[in-house]
């Protein structure tokens, strides 16, 4: 009888996972060589299977190619919207998360969502919450991360007819002008204070883009904040309508 015969390789490979839970197949057979167990590694690999203590590799999900996403956005409204993650801590040491969007031809800060998980679902409210109030964009610009390649996302944007502009792994400056903003944003709000709890954190955050939008002045816009810069190409576009 098999599970007779292998009894005493049950037995100790039993004790020996029990006090060291995560070692794999190898790191558990040469403990035994070294113990003076002078079984043979495809049995004892065959009981350490049938006994469920072989591990599932973790693999990553593979990437694919992405084509070269330069700049080349119009200084027009929705032309593109910018996402990007960040990541930072409150006082406590409770980790949260920002998802920022910014609409590249205004330099606009349109959103900063601000919890400790964000998953493609919640990205999708937030869009969704954005086409509402902005319009809907040509196109959206993000990295490959596991929430912008979600389902709920594509599925969303397909819906809405707005182009992903996937940018290649690796090459954060593709996406130049959100990185810009999170670097700003990071010295301005996330390195300046010390956050008690996530209220106080979307409070100073959406203090800090009522400044951004309409205070602060940008090169790329004539030194117009972005929210005036706005303001007068919608007055232009409409002059020109009228005129035509």
């Amino acid at each position: 009888d098999r599970l007779q015969k292998d009894k005493e390789v049950i037995k100790v490979l039993t004790r020996l996972t029990q006090t060291n839970h995560r070692w794999g197949f190898w790191q558990s057979y040469q403990q035994l060589r070294l113990a003076g167990y002078g079984w043979n590694h495809k049995r004892v690999y065959r009981v350490y299977c049938e006994l469920g203590l072989n591990h599932k590799r973790r693999t990553k999900k593979r990437i694919p190619n992405r084509d070269r996403q330069p700049l080349d956005t119009p200084q027009v409204p929705n032309a593109v919207w910018a996402l990007d993650f960040m990541s930072d801590a409150l006082y406590v040491g409770r980790r949260f998360r920002t998802l920022n969007v910014l609409d590249e031809g205004t330099r606009e800060a349109l959103a900063i969502e601000i919890d400790t998980s964000l998953p493609g679902e919640r990205v999708v409210r937030v869009l969704e919450r954005l086409c509402a109030w902005r319009g809907v964009p040509q196109a959206i610009r993000c990295d490959n991360g596991p929430e912008l390649i979600s389902k709920a996302v594509v599925d969303f944007c397909q819906k809405m007819g707005i182009a992903i502009r996937y940018i290649q792994p690796g090459k954060p400056n593709q996406n130049g002008l959100i990185e810009r903003f999170n670097r700003t944003y990071r010295e301005e709000v996330l390195n300046a204070y010390l956050f008690e709890d996530l209220n106080q954190v979307r409070e100073i955050t959406a203090d800090w883009l009522i400044r951004y939008n309409e205070q602060r002045c940008h090169d790329a816009l004539g030194g117009l904040p972005p929210t005036v810069f706005r303001e007068q190409q919608t007055t232009k576009n409409s002059t020109y309508e009228l005129s035509t």
